[in-house]
């Protein structure tokens, strides 16, 4: 049965924790789905993951949905959130709806996310009342990471932590269902995730948010780039990839690969075609 709306406000009410990683094409959601993983998010991470870029920046509205589009193929009852890269919601509302609606008519996603604090709060409104349910996302914000000096941790200050948990408070009354909260010191999270009732999903925010997302290529070991601190590699495929690469171009070479065991046989004296 497809997981809804209601089931993930339900974990925050019940206690439990809730699992979210990232998923970019058919495959890996369909293995993310078989090991239950609460939410799914179609990140625009798979800029750099995927796509070869240096940030998030230059992804398109036409490659997140070309990528949700797979991701619900693999994963036909997940809970599936397609985030709205740059550019698709800071024109103004109208764009945003028009996004917004993409990803759950093309896509099939059951809610969009997006960046940013009170100057987002309109628009969270405005998808909201069109229909289109919202995960709110603070601290750090990759999409304008430059204006915040970087990659670094948010609200270490008390002027900054006020900040985000105003925003926070904000986006709920605005009607996001849910808020990722990034980079941010661990008390600070913890107090964020008691002050609302949306659940918060952290990712570099300490274990006391509601519940937690990762990139699924960085727990897997499988984006040698960097790996930020806040990442626990659960395997180390990477080398292991690149050594049974290795391994089959060498026995190709070679010609040991494909043996007996990998290729069909017939009766058949096809020589006399070259007969013929």
């Amino acid at each position: 049965m497809r997981r809804t709306l209601a089931d993930v406000k339900l974990m925050k009410v019940g206690g439990e924790r809730i699992s979210m990683l990232t998923a970019y094409d058919a495959s890996m959601s369909r293995l993310l789905e078989a090991c239950e993983v609460d939410m799914l998010l179609v990140g625009d991470s798979l800029g750099m993951v995927m796509l070869g870029y240096d940030s998030t920046v230059p992804v398109t509205m036409d490659e997140m949905i070309h990528h949700a589009k797979a991701v619900r193929r693999g994963a036909p009852d997940s809970f599936i959130v397609g985030d709205m890269p740059f550019g698709a919601y800071q024109t103004g509302e109208r764009d945003a709806i028009k996004n917004g609606m993409r990803f759950l008519k093309e896509a099939d996603c059951d809610a969009v996310k997006l960046e940013g604090g009170l100057k987002v709060c309109g628009v969270v409104r405005a998808l909201v009342d069109a229909g289109i349910p919202v995960m709110a996302h603070i601290g750090l914000t990759p999409q304008t990471a430059s204006q915040l000096g970087g990659y670094k941790v948010q609200g270490k200050g008390i002027d900054d932590a006020r900040r985000l948990l105003a925003e926070a408070r904000s986006l709920e009354e605005a009607g996001a269902f849910g808020i990722i909260l990034e980079c941010v010191p661990d008390k600070l999270a913890e107090v964020i995730t008691e002050a609302v009732a949306m659940p918060t999903i952290g990712i570099g925010a300490g274990a006391e948010c509601d519940g937690q997302v990762l990139v699924t290529h960085d727990l897997l070991g499988m984006f040698e780039k960097f790996t930020p601190k806040f990442v626990k590699k659960f395997a180390d495929l990477a080398p292991v990839i690149k050594e049974s690469i290795v391994e089959y171009a060498s026995e190709v070479k070679s010609g040991s690969y494909p043996a007996a065991e990998h290729s069909f046989t017939s009766d058949c004296d096809y020589s006399l075609l070259l007969k013929e």
